[in-house]
């Protein structure tokens, strides 16, 4: 096996596409090879049930280049890319779908806009060849995307993008967190640009791009808002919460007291509605202060558990074993020399 470090880690995660990865694969690596830098193809198989994966082992058979991780069940695109990003080896890390919609041609020119001084590149997808009411959806959501989170991009659905590989390479995202990348690195400061990058349509198969998600990304930006203020102090987040509720038990309280006094009647004070909603904005706070420290506690205990990995891999292609960075939670994972030798890393670490 090859063991030089090569120039750039493309990162391919693929989940039901029989139809398309025994052309797309071949197209990619043809293309890599015409380009200045050395590379290393990786290719998360998401828990496909169909070929996909049969596929992969038999054109991994035959490129070293090529380097296949095959997880035990569908975990989402998020995860997969994470198991890619993990297993790179090169200074540039850049993702790519697996449906040949992205021109793998464009990776050399993303790659150069590195050399500018920039940490990440995103591709943007000017004259993008989907529906069209797919494409103003993802147009109104960039445009929200960029004025919630300050980093504005025109394409944050555009999985082609360049990264150099310090700025991922210990990112810890969930869910469908893979399109905020870019936010994220922007918290640690990273330089960003885009660019406009070629997009084809699908000729085969199914996208896996279902309008059910439009809910999903709304939900994931309030999530990616909060991290960005609060990623470190989630209760500071609840104590807001917890000091506007109990301002507000002081004041219905306070006027309680006062309609008590003007009135001659102390009863007024205990039986208004003043006191009933004091007593519960009070409970509402309890409850905010509460919440924050077990964010606090569930935080620490995030960062702590298997360092970051949910998924469970089955196993690995033109893998060797210094590779093998990464432990199995519940499965043995396995790697595949070039010529179909398995050979078992050992038995899997519960943590």
């Amino acid at each position: 096996m090859n063991t030089r470090r090569p120039e750039i880690s493309v990162v391919v995660p693929a989940y039901q596409e029989e139809e398309l990865i025994g052309t797309t694969i071949p197209h990619f690596i043809e293309s890599l090879s015409k380009q200045r830098r050395s590379f290393e193809l990786i290719v998360a198989n998401d828990g496909s049930r169909d070929r996909t994966g049969e596929i992969l082992d038999e054109l991994a058979a035959d490129e070293p280049r090529l380097r296949v991780i095959h997880f035990a069940r569908n975990f989402g695109q998020t995860a997969a890319l994470m198991a890619g990003f993990w297993a790179a080896r090169a200074p540039v890390i850049v993702p790519l779908d697996a449906d040949g919609q992205n021109e793998p041609d464009d990776i050399e020119m993303l790659a150069d806009k590195l050399d500018d001084g920039y940490d990440v590149v995103s591709g943007w997808r000017k004259d993008r060849k989907d529906t069209w009411l797919r494409t103003n959806v993802s147009r109104v959501a960039n445009r929200l995307i960029g004025w919630r989170t300050g980093v504005k991009l025109h394409d944050y659905g555009c999985t082609l993008k360049a990264y150099r590989a310090h700025t991922i390479r210990d990112a810890r995202l969930f869910g469908e967190m893979h399109r905020f990348i870019p936010v994220f690195t922007s918290m640690h400061g990273a330089r960003i640009c885009e660019v406009v990058t070629r997009h084809h349509p699908r000729i085969a198969g199914t996208s896996k791009y279902g309008y059910s998600r439009i809910i999903k990304v709304a939900l994931d930006l309030v999530l990616v808002r909060m991290l960005q203020k609060y990623r470190t102090k989630p209760i500071h987040f609840f104590g807001k919460i917890t000091q506007w509720a109990w301002l507000g038990t002081l004041a219905c309280f306070v006027f309680a007291l006062c309609n008590a006094i003007y009135s001659l009647d102390p009863w007024a004070a205990f039986w208004g509605k003043a006191p009933l909603i004091g007593t519960i904005l009070f409970v509402l706070g309890f409850i905010a202060i509460m919440s924050g420290l077990v964010a606090e506690l569930v935080m620490r205990s995030g960062f702590e558990f298997n360092a970051g990995r949910y998924w469970d891999e089955l196993r690995r292609v033109n893998f060797d074993h210094r590779d093998q960075v990464v432990e199995s939670r519940s499965l043995p994972i396995e790697t595949v020399q070039p010529g179909g030798k398995e050979q078992p890393l050992g038995k899997p670490v519960n943590r």
